[in-house]
């Protein structure tokens, strides 16, 4: 695609793009499940539970049911989760607790020096199909600033709906052109130029954990700017 002009904000999906969601909710579970003796494939469980994530959201985008914020999501994904991995005995506290396990997840090594950068010269919020609680709750930890947080809760609308990415450049009075979407997946990325936004795709190649096969990398020329790191991202927009 065409270099970018007059960029004015950029929004971030979060999950994958801007924190390492595999290894964190593995850590997570081995936590508080291990001491309780159970030894499970730690990774396998956070990608079971990442299963039910598009399911989950596509009840609310048909419209089948209301809107409900992604750490209420989160909780009820989780029990057919424990329930087949034979998991049981957990207070409701604790379900809650392990259910927040996606509020604690580290960013990946380049995030907080690349947004430090890019928010020199640019507005940058979260643009994640996470509530805000859960979007503050892992910014505050994992040392995360943003200049305000936008996605799910603030639309009403789980992406790829139109309405979630369509929403940053309405409550920010920009064109939707001059706000570039950045993520690590190229679903995201197509909804987002469909819907008018720049796009910025991130290489993340162990996405799904060390362990497993690197991902592959789109198709060059696809998205306005490729690169392989926010520090990258910062130095070809000239942050």
């Amino acid at each position: 695609m065409n270099e970018v002009q007059d960029i004015r904000a950029l929004v971030f999906d979060v999950f994958g793009t801007v924190v390492d969601w595999s290894s964190g909710v593995a850590r997570e579970a081995e936590a508080m499940l291990a001491p309780k003796g159970y030894n499970l494939d730690w990774v396998a469980f956070a990608h079971r539970w990442r299963a039910e994530y598009q399911p989950a959201m596509e009840a609310v985008r048909s419209g089948a049911r209301a809107f409900i914020v992604l750490d209420a999501l989160h909780r009820e994904m989780l029990a057919p989760v424990l329930a087949e991995y034979g998991v049981r005995g957990l207070s409701e506290a604790e379900v809650t607790e392990l259910s927040h396990a996606w509020r604690r997840l580290d960013p990946w090594p380049d995030v907080r020096a690349g947004l430090a950068r890019l928010r020199g010269k640019y507005v940058i919020a979260p643009m994640s199909n996470a509530n805000v609680a859960l979007m503050v709750a892992m910014s505050k930890r994992g040392g995360l600033e943003w200049d305000l947080i936008l996605g799910a809760e603030i639309a009403q609308a789980y992406k790829p709906m139109p309405a979630a990415y369509l929403s940053a450049p309405r409550l920010l009075a920009l064109q939707s052109q001059q706000v570039m979407m950045v993520a690590a997946h190229a679903y995201d990325l197509k909804s987002a130029a469909d819907a008018g936004l720049s796009t910025a795709y991130v290489h993340r190649a162990q996405e799904f954990g060390p362990d497993a096969p690197p991902k592959e990398r789109p198709a060059a020329g696809r998205f306005n700017v490729d690169v392989d790191s926010f520090t990258e991202l910062a130095e070809t927009l000239g942050a």
